[in-house]
């Protein structure tokens, strides 16, 4: 019910949201009124503001076309090299004949598509041969591809690491921390090749008891059956994953927004101003990080609710009871790639001493194997977007993936 409720909301809302776009032109060609030159514009800047104020539920276009490489302006195109109905591998292939190591980036599976990571994919195809998780939309997957959930994830990152064969390293942004943690240690333990010579975990949930978010403790105040009786809900049947489960990606937007409720209503004033003071800088700005923002995408329940369980509640990765299909999972195994991690002074999602925790989880590896980063001044997604990420943190990724050969 929840879901069908939602959709029939919005899909009376759209066309609304669409007349207030339509009528914006018309405002451009208006003077001001009765010698009230404010009127028009505010009103315009109020029917932007709710022209464009509507959740997306498509994938936004990553856009990278050009990147400057080996001192030059390089051509990128966008390659699917793998897949599978729930996520594909994504090449940005580099015009050039010696494009870097190869990187895959591990894109979060919470709600937002794996373009959240435009900034993080941009910078690091300065230098590296860059692929990504492409995760796709759980409402548009068929019932008929099966489930996908903690260990499914796993299997992804494990066979995508095949797919960029040996030599390659592997680069974890937030939730995807523990599972990728978890693919590299199988992978070592068995010998595989195709393990990667260095992991970067930025801002991931490793141990999510030390130092507690707000999120983390909701976690815990809640046994699973909560989560599943008031958070999971079945898509509609207009969509193609009609009738599966499904942890929706606007609950998850509500949530992210909540948290930070007083942040967003500025930012939407600061916008009304921006409009009607024609600050052109500020609102394409603004327009650029909502229009990402409000794009979600929906989970499916076992992969939602398996990491609930397996990392927010249970913590099975610290406490060396994680398992993948009945295999256990051993940090210790890990002794030959290097780890790396790096964390935001004001991160609220994942907060420091969180991430760092891989570190003494990776008794195998030499001190000097192991390292760890505090980036000052950054929350969550300063970590792995923006200028401290760029001039502070990539470089020192750099040097990690240059050493591990």
């Amino acid at each position: 019910m929840m879901y069908d409720i939602y959709q029939t909301q919005d899909d009376l809302l759209a066309p609304l949201r669409m007349a207030a776009r339509t009528m914006l032109p018309l405002f451009d060609l208006m003077e001001p009124p009765f010698g009230i030159p404010s009127l028009p514009v505010a009103a315009r800047a109020a029917l932007e503001i709710f022209g464009n104020s509507g959740i997306s539920h498509k994938r936004p276009e990553f856009g990278i076309v050009r990147v400057r490489a080996g001192g030059r302006d390089v051509a990128v195109t966008e390659t699917v090299v793998t897949g599978t109905p729930f996520g594909d591998l994504l090449h940005f292939r580099k015009d050039m004949a010696a494009p870097g190591p190869r990187v895959l980036i591990a894109a979060p599976l919470s709600g937002h598509f794996a373009t959240l990571l435009r900034n993080t994919v941009e910078v690091m195809l300065q230098d590296h041969d860059v692929f990504i998780t492409d995760w796709k939309n759980a409402r548009d997957v068929p019932l008929g591809a099966g489930r996908f959930g903690f260990d499914e994830y796993v299997a992804h990152i494990m066979d995508f690491l095949r797919e960029l064969g040996p030599g390659a390293h592997v680069v974890a942004v937030c939730q995807p921390a523990v599972a990728v943690f978890a693919a590299t240690a199988l992978m070592a333990e068995a010998g595989d090749p195709a393990t990667p010579r260095s992991m970067t975990l930025m801002g991931g949930p490793i141990d999510t008891r030390r130092n507690p978010s707000k999120v983390n403790e909701l976690a815990k105040t809640r046994d699973i059956a909560w989560f599943r009786k008031n958070l999971i809900t079945t898509v509609p049947s207009r969509f193609a994953g009609a009738g599966r489960a499904v942890y929706p990606g606007f609950v998850q937007l509500a949530s992210f927004v909540s948290m930070n409720l007083d942040r967003h209503i500025g930012a939407h004033l600061r916008q009304f101003r921006a409009i009607v003071t024609e600050d052109d800088a500020s609102e394409a700005a603004h327009r650029k990080f909502y229009d990402e923002y409000q794009s979600v995408m929906d989970l499916t329940a076992e992969f939602y609710l398996e990491t609930v369980e397996r990392v927010f509640q249970r913590h099975d990765l610290p406490r060396g009871q994680l398992s993948w299909r009945g295999q256990m999972v051993r940090p210790a195994a890990i002794d030959q790639t290097s780890v790396f991690t790096v964390e935001g002074e004001r991160d609220d999602i994942c907060p420091p001493g969180q991430s760092v925790a891989a570190l003494d989880l990776c008794t195998g590896l030499k001190p000097a194997q192991k390292r760890n980063h505090l980036q000052l001044g950054v929350g969550h997604y300063g970590v792995f977007s923006g200028s401290r990420w760029a001039n502070e943190i990539y470089p020192q990724l750099c040097g990690i993936i240059a050493a591990a050969g």
